[in-house]
C-alpha cells in the first residue's frame, strides 16, 4: 500500500512536471497514439487513484466507514446539465455509488481538477450524511447551499 502510494506520488509529481504553467497557446487536438493521448490516459489512471484515496479518507472523516461505497468515473452525459457529480444510495444494504466526472472531460488545470473532484466525492458524502433527514424538493435547494458550505470548511481544514 505505501509502495503503491509513493509511486503514485512519483508519477503525480512528473505529470505536474509535464503541465504547461500558463495557457498563451490554444491546444491543439493531437495526431492519435501521441504523448498527448497518452498523458491523458496516465492523467485519468491517476486521477482516479487519488480520488479513491480521497473517498477512503473522507468516508473515515465523516464516520461512513461501514458504508459500501464506489466510486465511478463518468462522462458528463451520465450526470445531470452543470453538475460534476452524484450519489445514490440504498440505505437498507448500506451500499453507495458516487459518479464524478472523469478527468477527460475537465478543462482545468491537473492540480485545480483533482481539488474539485476531492470537493465533488466530499460533497456527495455529506449528502450520504444527511441522508435519513426528512427532505422535500422545497428543502433540497437548502441543502444544496448547506451541503456546499459543510464541504468547503472541511477542505478548508484539511489543507492547512
Amino acid at each position: 500500500m505505501v509502495r503503491l502510494f509513493l509511486r503514485t506520488l512519483l508519477i503525480f509529481f512528473s505529470l505536474i512536471a509535464l503541465v504547461p504553467l500558463s495557457a498563451t497557446n490554444p491546444p491543439q487536438v493531437p495526431p492519435a497514439d501521441s504523448p498527448a493521448e497518452t498523458l491523458a490516459g496516465e492523467r485519468a489512471i491517476l486521477a482516479e487513484s487519488y480520488i479513491n484515496q480521497k473517498l477512503w479518507l473522507w468516508q473515515r472523516h465523516l464516520k461512513l466507514q461501514h458504508w459500501n461505497i464506489a466510486l465511478r468515473m463518468c462522462p458528463p452525459a451520465e450526470l445531470k446539465p452543470r453538475t460534476l457529480g452524484n450519489i445514490h444510495w440504498d440505505a437498507d444494504k448500506r451500499y453507495a455509488i458516487i459518479r464524478v466526472l472523469g478527468s477527460r472531460h475537465y478543462q482545468m488545470p491537473f492540480r485545480e481538477m483533482l481539488d474539485d473532484m476531492e470537493f465533488t466525492v466530499v460533497h456527495e458524502l455529506i449528502h450520504l450524511q444527511l441522508s435519513s433527514l426528512p427532505r422535500s424538493e422545497a428543502s433540497r435547494s437548502a441543502e444544496e447551499l448547506a451541503v456546499n458550505h459543510i464541504a468547503e470548511a472541511l477542505l478548508k481544514l484539511d489543507r492547512r
